[in-house]
């Protein structure tokens, strides 16, 4: 409902918002809905095997306020590709997508999983290179409006110390966004826990 404001302009006000549902994966991941893919589906590979940079798998878990995995999210990662230029800017790699999606379900017992290569370090507004870092966005129903966090990773302990945006996070907060670095005798891994409520909540940021 329309509502006229003092300068008789009419103000349309904000729709409520409502959880993403059980159709989020039938729209944006349909082999966990139990449906035929596309021919062209946006998924887990971020990099392909010939993007420049370090080879490199994420797994982990979200993890909802009474400690149990939460099966049915989806988690859409973007980042920048190894010479820390995102896929929008001309420079960026062709090799390298940029964005990517992960849909953990009962076959994966919950668990996220992506291919990708280790960012490279992105200037913050103020100038100042950020640490490496892939950008996480959350959807699932009982999360009225997507979540947005960070990963970072634990090797990177010199740039984690000087990157500027993660030095607005307290202190014994921090944590919560550093993913660790897995012995594989593959390509390397990095685990990384999501705890949507509880005493290790993790750090969400209002972008």
């Amino acid at each position: 409902m329309t509502q006229p404001t003092r300068d008789g302009q009419l103000r349309y006000p904000e729709s409520p918002s409502q959880t993403a549902g059980p159709y989020v994966h039938i729209g944006l991941a349909l082999e966990v809905a139990g449906l035929p893919p596309r021919d062209v589906e946006i998924g887990p590979e971020i990099a392909t095997r010939d993007a420049e940079g370090e080879q490199i798998e994420i797994v982990g878990t979200v993890i909802d306020g009474n400690g149990d995995v939460v099966e049915d999210i989806l988690i859409e990662a973007w980042q920048a590709d190894a010479n820390g230029v995102y896929q929008t800017d001309y420079r960026a790699d062709r090799a390298f997508r940029g964005f990517g999606r992960s849909a953990p379900g009962e076959h994966d017992a919950g668990e996220l999983a992506l291919h990708t290569i280790k960012p490279g370090r992105v200037a913050h507004p103020n100038g100042q290179p950020m640490a490496p870092h892939i950008n996480l966005m959350l959807f699932a129903r009982g999360i009225n409006i997507h979540l947005h966090t960070r990963l970072y990773f634990d090797d990177e302990a010199e740039a984690n110390a000087a990157c500027p945006f993660l030095a607005r996070v307290p202190p014994t907060r921090r944590d919560t966004l550093i993913a660790a670095r897995e012995n594989n005798d593959g390509v390397p891994r990095y685990r990384f826990e999501i705890h949507l409520q509880g005493p290790r909540e993790t750090v969400f940021f209002d972008f």
